[in-house]
């Protein structure tokens, strides 16, 4: 059901081996570009437009009512309203430990140097919808926005057929206070956000993940906005040995394979009569799987497991694929933490699904994908803040470092950065510019 690839003694798994699907296509992009162009040349007008056409609803307002939102929250239900409140507090309490306070430093010749940390004042969460539903990803990308400090938080989200957002979305929102709601997806919803229309004020910075045509659309806006990432298909690598428990390595695959076709899934093992066991495991579990026309095409189409010598190469492996979601199922993962280096979030030992890092452990669920994981990080507190630099010399500090500074300016050819310091230093000192 997976391709198998088996490594011998110094032979290394190379990129080439690994599939990604997460890349932009270039059609993809022009389209994109094309609504983007469209709504910020005519606003609400294109954006309805855009949602009867591509989503086949119609509507002339987008914000959601307060009275939707309350609606919402009395349909979900107790049980659903007590779990988004157990999951948004741990959540928080995870992204309180992230918070940055600025620091200012003075030295002895009076010169002050820290840095300030200003949260961003308007930020934009898109949430994806439509025929899905993910009040996780309301929680996962809000509560780090309200941790640091942000001011306004604007929520888009597409509808469904029927012109309504989720309840459970909506009753999500209503749990952390998000009062700015809109009924909007895909490129016009970022556009909307980046450029502003009549109805949606612009923000500063875009968060969240989409389809294709939304992940488009940040690229494209990136400069303009901020944004957090650019997220591709979701993926899972699992490292495992002859402890791992067969049953448990194909349902966490399947987990992540359920989300889409293009989910890659990888298994890394250092025992080789795992993967036929996991195979036989998948087989008996998609019996019963609602989603199992998705899991095994993206299993067929993505699924790769890497069967390994020992357990660096398997950790080797790891690290080159640097995955979104990383389990490991191995006799002693504690042990081998330091030495994984890639990946956006580690699951450690049997009892570790991906599942309780989705929704209620409380670190992000936004991860970098596409082997970004080796230079990228998981959405965080610092996502919503930016950091100035504050400096203030006296004069005695710019008579220290004043001659380092003009030798340095002088050397790159940059003469008025030379003079804006010797002139400051001559007119305290009464004399000639060349001091």
């Amino acid at each position: 059901m997976m391709r198998r690839i088996e490594l011998t003694r110094g032979r290394r798994l190379e990129r080439s081996d690994v599939p990604r699907t997460g890349g932009i296509d270039a059609e993809v992009l022009g389209v994109a570009q094309r609504i983007i162009d469209d709504v910020k040349a005519r606003g609400d007008a294109a954006v309805r437009e855009l949602t009867a056409q591509l989503d086949s609803v119609v509507l002339e307002d987008f914000r959601v009512s307060l009275e939707e939102v309350e609606a919402a929250v009395a349909e979900v239900g107790p049980d659903f309203r007590d779990a988004i409140a157990t999951a948004a507090y741990s959540i928080e309490e995870f992204h309180q430990r992230q918070v940055t306070q600025s620091w200012f430093t003075t030295a002895d010749n009076g010169v002050f140097l820290g840095q300030k940390v200003t949260p961003i004042e308007r930020v934009g969460i898109y949430v994806p919808g439509g025929r899905a539903r993910y009040p996780s990803t309301v929680l996962m990308n809000a509560i780090p926005a309200l941790v640091a400090g942000v001011d306004e938080i604007a929520m888009v989200v597409p509808p469904d057929a029927d012109g309504r957002v989720s309840p459970f979305t909506l009753a999500a929102a209503a749990e952390v206070g998000l009062t700015e709601i809109y009924k909007i997806g895909g490129a016009q919803a970022i556009a909307a956000l980046a450029y502003g229309t009549e109805s949606v004020p612009a923000v500063d910075k875009i968060t969240g993940p989409g389809n294709a045509y939304v992940t488009a659309a940040k690229k494209l806006v990136m400069g303009d906005v901020g944004i957090d990432m650019l997220a591709g298909p979701s993926e899972v690598l699992i490292l495992a040995d002859e402890t791992a428990e067969p049953m448990l390595v194909a349902i966490d695959l399947m987990a992540q394979a359920e989300h889409d076709p293009r989910a890659t899934t990888y298994l890394v093992t250092t025992d080789p009569t795992l993967p036929d066991d996991v195979e036989l495991a998948l087989r008996e579990l998609l019996v019963d799987s609602p989603r199992a026309e998705v899991i095994e095409r993206s299993l067929q189409d993505n699924g790769v497991v890497v069967i390994c010598p020992d357990v660096d190469s398997a950790l080797d492996a790891a690290n080159l694929i640097a995955p979104e979601h990383l389990e490991v199922m191995m006799s002693d993962p504690f042990e081998l933490l330091g030495a994984i280096r890639n990946a956006g979030a580690i699951f450690l030992g049997p009892w570790t699904p991906e599942s309780v890092g989705d929704y209620v452990a409380g670190p992000n669920h936004t991860l970098p994908t596409g082997g970004t994981a080796r230079f990228s990080s998981p959405l965080s507190v610092d996502d919503f803040v930016k950091k100035s630099s504050v400096l203030s010399y006296s004069l005695e500090g710019l008579e220290t470092d004043g001659a380092t500074v003009m030798t340095i300016a002088e050397a790159e050819g940059l003469d008025a950065h030379a003079r804006a310091v010797g002139l400051r230093l001559a007119l305290a000192f009464g004399l000639e510019e060349d001091v």
